[in-house]
């Protein structure tokens, strides 16, 4: 079973983050939205950039390799060769998604999630809620990146470390494959941490959709 059928969300899964959603913000005059990405990329130009790299310089040691052992083998069809090499790589990674993320580094996986993360947040408006109390709990599925991304006017008196321990329960879940789950905890552990600096107060409207947004 794949990581993307564990971390299927059902029709139940998605009312239960709701009611998440709407139980924690009647504690605080913060919002929260949630976001859940299967990938924040296709990576078939980062990949295939990185194949194609590799494959040169596996072809350039070959030709030194075959030289050394005096063996005869002609322009023409070292070129096919290459060329055979180069059209199986790009098709192998046109009809393998994963064999993509295992050619990228790393740090370009979490950079282009954490791209993902910071234009969902803009996208969905989260910036824009009356007194900039928005936060955007992420999860990138292919990628393992998890990530918290808190307006100006809680980064004003929430330092970022508060939020590792919700980043962590976020990872963990998605790493069992219990992703709904995770985002349910890390919604109540949000909306406790907002209650702290930000109370409920008379007035305070409902500004953004409480329900889990499915890339």
């Amino acid at each position: 079973m794949t990581q993307y059928q564990r971390n299927r969300i059902s029709p139940e899964d998605r009312q239960r983050i709701g009611a998440a959603i709407r139980n924690a913000e009647a504690q605080t005059g913060g919002e929260i939205y949630a976001v859940l990405a299967q990938r924040s990329d296709d990576y078939f130009y980062v990949s295939g950039f990185i194949a194609c790299c590799g494959m040169l310089v596996t072809a350039v040691i070959a030709a030194f390799v075959a030289h050394y052992y005096w063996f005869d083998l002609s322009l023409p069809k070292f070129a096919l060769a290459i060329l055979a090499a180069f059209i199986c790589l790009i098709v192998l990674l046109a009809l393998i998604p994963a064999l993509r993320m295992v050619l990228v580094p790393h740090r370009v996986r979490y950079r282009r999630a954490h791209l993902n993360a910071v234009q969902q947040f803009v996208a969905r408006n989260v910036h824009l809620t009356s007194k900039r109390t928005g936060i955007l709990l992420f999860v990138s599925l292919a990628e393992r990146y998890a990530e918290v991304v808190a307006d100006a006017g809680i980064n004003a008196r929430v330092d970022q470390q508060e939020w590792n321990a919700i980043v962590a329960t976020l990872s963990r879940h998605a790493a069992q494959g219990t992703v709904s789950e995770g985002f349910i905890e890390a919604i109540d552990k949000a909306g406790k941490l907002l209650a702290q600096h930000f109370p409920k107060e008379a007035g305070d409207e409902n500004e953004l959709e409480d329900h889990l947004v499915e890339l």
